[in-house]
């Protein structure tokens, strides 16, 4: 039992949304909404000052350690790691050891996940091995609870691949994600080709790798009539392409990432590894598209691309070490940060917790009595210093230690 005291609901579309109430919450589920509620259970009250409750967010992208990685994260501290975050549902992309691309291997990561408060969301291997050279058993891991289908980080290589795997899987409606990138043009880039990469000496990967990719894929959905989503959205211009997909009614939707709406490749100056991710960090220009592109419905979700390294893979120079950086606890602090302002509270709240319910065909949040409790409690207001000790990942790979933010996460409850 549990009674929340005092909680503005933000949640589009519901009867409570902009309303402060009470919400008494019993075996994982709302029993009571109201003014004032009397405390007849003798139940534990939870208050906080200037206190917000949405849906728990969910996070379509993440990476994760466990198995074969473990050193990383294992799937217990990215589940704590997610909940300290606001996050109730995240997405873990398959570039695992071994792959997830069987139906066992999709069951494995669902029972080591039971219990958390944080649910694991399995996204199974698009291709074998994700080689991008044959289709995985798509069906089969759909039938074992894969909720989409990705190679994560690994750009198909070519359209013949993306055209089959559309085809194969409306079938079934399932979901396709990729990673946009042209490798033969970004090769061995290891930031934001411009005018920064030139001053430092990195080599750098060229916008249009972004571009061309995007480019091809929307050809190939156009062709297919497939559903497709674009990860890693940073470009002002792709979303330009991506919005003109949406006029013409393609089956399309994007996310970006927390860290290009926050950092541009002007935060690389001091060869700083925790700033190496792929998509690299961008102009100002496209930090504004991509806040634009959200700002218009051009850009569905917002995610964290959460990447757990270890020190050995990080601490290296710039262009040793590995991409990415840990983003469950930063995501909504750097959102809020960005976009309240920009977008408002309620937009924000739909990008990360309704609209990827949406794409990924879960149940749609709710605050009426009767519905599981999936909440996560926060001040928008709220400004605060993030540091080690607000890390809840077994890895520390992030450029935010010691940044200000405003918004702060409360508490997170899944049942």
């Amino acid at each position: 039992m549990l009674l929340i005291r005092s909680a503005l609901v933000v949640l589009s579309g519901s009867t409570y949304n902009g309303k402060t109430v009470d919400i008494f919450i019993e075996n994982g589920k709302v029993k009571r909404i109201g003014a004032k509620l009397k405390n007849t259970d003798n139940a534990p009250e939870l208050t906080f000052p200037n206190l917000h409750i949405a849906p728990g967010f969910v996070d379509m992208h993440a990476y994760i350690g466990e198995p074969g990685f473990e050193q990383k994260e294992t799937i217990a501290s990215a589940c704590k790691s997610a909940a300290k975050g606001g996050i109730t549902q995240f997405c873990v992309m398959p570039n695992l050891n071994p792959v997830s691309g069987t139906k066992s291997q999709i069951e494995f990561l669902k029972h080591r996940a039971k219990g958390q408060v944080a649910t694991l969301l399995p996204v199974g291997a698009l291709t074998h091995n994700l080689e991008g050279k044959d289709l995985a058993e798509v069906y089969d891991i759909h039938q074992a609870g894969a909720v989409a289908f990705s190679d994560g980080y690994k750009a198909l290589p070519n359209a013949g691949i993306l055209e089959r795997a559309l085809l194969y899987t409306s079938a079934f409606d399932g979901l396709v994600m990729v990673h946009a990138e042209e490798k033969s043009m970004s090769k061995n880039g290891v930031m934001h080709e411009g005018i920064v990469s030139t001053k430092l000496g990195l080599p750098g990967i060229p916008a249009v790798a972004e571009e061309i990719a995007i480019a091809r894929d929307l050809s190939v959905v156009e062709y297919t009539n497939g559903r497709l989503h674009f990860l890693d959205v940073s470009l002002k211009k792709t979303v330009e392409l991506i919005k003109q997909a949406k006029k013409k009614k393609l089956n399309v939707s994007a996310s970006c990432n927390a860290y290009n709406l926050i950092l541009s490749h002007d935060a690389v100056v001091d060869y700083n590894s925790a700033t190496k991710v792929n998509p690299p960090l961008r102009e100002q220009k496209d930090i504004e598209g991509l806040i634009k592109g959200i700002e218009e419905g051009v850009i569905d979700t917002i995610t964290s691309q959460h990447s757990p390294q270890d020190e050995e893979c990080k601490k290296l120079e710039f262009d040793k070490a590995d991409f990415g950086i840990i983003g469950f606890e930063t995501l909504f602090p750097i959102c809020n940060t960005v976009l309240n302002k920009a977008v408002g509270l309620e937009k924000i709240i739909d990008v990360l917790a309704v609209n990827p319910r949406k794409l990924l065909k879960l149940p749609a949040p709710s605050f009426e009595v009767g519905s599981t409790a999936d909440f996560v409690l926060f001040n928008p207001s709220e400004k605060w210093t993030f540091t080690e000790k607000d890390i809840a990942s077994k890895s520390k790979n992030t450029p935010f230690v010691g940044k200000t933010f405003t918004g702060k996460i409360y508490q997170t409850i899944n049942e």
